[in-house]
C-alpha cells in the first residue's frame, strides 16, 4: 500500500504549513478543513501544497520526519 507525505498550506494565513502522513490524501485533507484534526483547526482551510508517494512505509515515515526538521522544513520552502 502507498503511504504518501504531504504538505498543507493555510489559506487563512500563507505562512503556516502542515507536514503529515496517510494512505488516502483526499480523506485527510478533508480531516483537516473539517476541523477534525485538533492540530490544524485554527488555521484552516488548508490547500494541498504537494505530496509525494512511497511504496516504502519506512521511507516515508523517515521522510516525513525529515520535512518536520529545520533542515527538511529549509529544503521544502525551497524546492517543494
Amino acid at each position: 500500500m502507498l503511504k504518501y507525505v504531504y504538505i498543507l498550506q493555510s489559506e487563512l494565513d500563507l505562512s503556516h504549513y502542515y507536514t503529515g502522513i496517510t494512505n488516502n490524501v483526499e480523506n485527510r485533507l478533508a480531516k483537516h478543513n473539517s476541523g477534525a484534526v485538533k492540530h490544524t483547526a485554527k488555521f484552516r482551510p488548508w490547500r494541498l501544497k504537494t505530496y509525494i508517494a512511497f511504496t516504502d512505509t519506512d521511507q516515508a515515515v523517515a521522510f516525513e520526519k525529515y520535512l518536520k526538521s529545520g533542515s527538511g522544513r529549509a529544503f521544502a520552502k525551497k524546492r517543494l
